[in-house]
């Protein structure tokens, strides 16, 4: 069963911020290195990483003419994705919780991925 896996940063310290150069760079180098092992884990189908919410652009029809904002649909953006195939939601839950973004002031969204068409 393929799972997709929303990464919300929401707190987090993104790369390149002052936030982020705060952090230790032992921590640093040990969230790099999760993420590396989590891209790596089978069955994991890396997602690019996404640019910052500001940069969004939230695309809507209305009477067949798109309408255009800035910024994101949800509140928070997501930072990032992956495709996890997987035996079970159970397993794709603890593939997320291995993901920093989650124990460092974010989240993670796992919905199972379907075929509507």
């Amino acid at each position: 069963m393929k799972f997709v896996l929303l990464i919300y940063q929401g707190t987090t310290p993104l790369p390149g911020s002052d936030a982020w150069k705060a952090v230790p760079e032992k921590e640093q180098k040990a969230i790099y290195a999760d993420y590396a092992g989590i891209n790596q884990a089978p069955g994991v189908t890396p997602g690019l990483p996404l640019g910052l919410p500001s940069a969004a652009k939230t695309v809507r029809v209305r009477e067949g003419k798109p309408e255009v904002k800035s910024g994101t649909y949800l509140s928070e953006g997501a930072g990032g994705y992956l495709v996890f195939e997987a035996e079970n939601m159970d397993a794709a839950v603890a593939l997320a919780a291995r993901i920093p973004a989650a124990r460092h002031g974010g989240a993670v969204e796992v919905r199972p991925a379907e075929q509507y068409w």
